[in-house]
């Protein structure tokens, strides 16, 4: 089996420069294990959901079927948890940003205040933190930011650590450089703000007709249909009828979620 998850993750470009930008600390085959066992029993668990509805064994004959599908689905963790990171560092980047201005404006050293930013941010702390602790173990400042920027999944924080390096190296002002990251980054969220709510719109009418109003009068006119022609709901189509309800409403709020900028609006 190790020899299937040193193929498997040999087939994922860059997987683990991936996982060390998703802060998943773990090699690439311990990753393709984790996500072939969960995959396995969350089939497993479908199947007997499943058979609990049909009463049929013939169901785990759909086995072939589900797991690959699911480990795919699994696969795709790692990306998904890197943008989950690149959003928690969007919300956080600006107040970084400026927090880091007015310290090096002050003329706190950048050395301490890199260990104020761990202190107070919980997403963009840490890459900080990370930072200090490589000064502190030798790593020269330099090489440190560098290193930090090859593992952050975030444009806009390697821009302004890009800022950072670059000041550091030229000898320039770092805090007007770092102005005009941070005015720069603010435009853009603007911008995205703007489109979420175009998008928001008529995705939300949307939402009113396929997810509130349609299923009502179904389920309203099902019921009558079924009361004058003598058919038999049972309670098991009523239970399959709630879930199809549910679920188009869980992925009504799951795109809403991902459409939203990733700031505080």
């Amino acid at each position: 089996m190790t020899i299937l998850y040193r193929k498997i993750a040999r087939r994922i470009p860059d997987l683990g420069l991936k996982l060390r930008q998703a802060r998943l600390y773990e090699n690439e085959e311990e990753y393709i294990k984790r996500i072939f066992f969960t995959s396995l029993y969350l089939s497993f668990g479908l199947l007997f959901v499943a058979f609990f509805f049909v009463q049929s064994l013939l169901v785990f004959l759909a086995l072939p079927l589900v797991f690959p599908m699911v480990f795919t689905y699994f696969l795709n963790y790692v990306d998904m948890k890197i943008q989950r990171v690149n959003n928690g560092i969007n919300q956080e980047i600006i107040f970084a940003g400026r927090f880091l201005i007015i310290e090096l404006e002050s003329g706190v050293p950048m050395y301490t205040t890199f260990k104020n930013l761990a202190k107070n941010y919980e997403i963009i702390g840490p890459y900080f933190a990370e930072v200090v602790e490589k000064v502190d173990l030798g790593t020269g400042m330099e090489d440190a930011i560098n290193e930090t920027i090859l593992l952050t999944p975030s444009p806009n924080f390697r821009k302004m650590l890009w800022q950072l390096l670059n000041s550091m190296k030229t000898g320039s002002d770092v805090t007007r450089s770092l102005n005009v990251v941070i005015d720069q980054i603010v435009r853009e969220q603007q911008i995205e703000v703007k489109e979420y709510g175009r998008k928001l719109n008529p995705l939300a009418m949307f939402y009113m007709m396929a997810a509130i109003i349609i299923p009502s009068l179904g389920v309203t006119m099902l019921v009558i249909l079924a009361t004058f022609i003598g058919l038999h709901l049972s309670l098991g189509v009523l239970l399959i009828i709630t879930g199809m309800v549910a679920f188009v409403q869980f992925m009504f709020l799951s795109i809403i979620k991902t459409i939203r900028p990733p700031m505080e609006l």
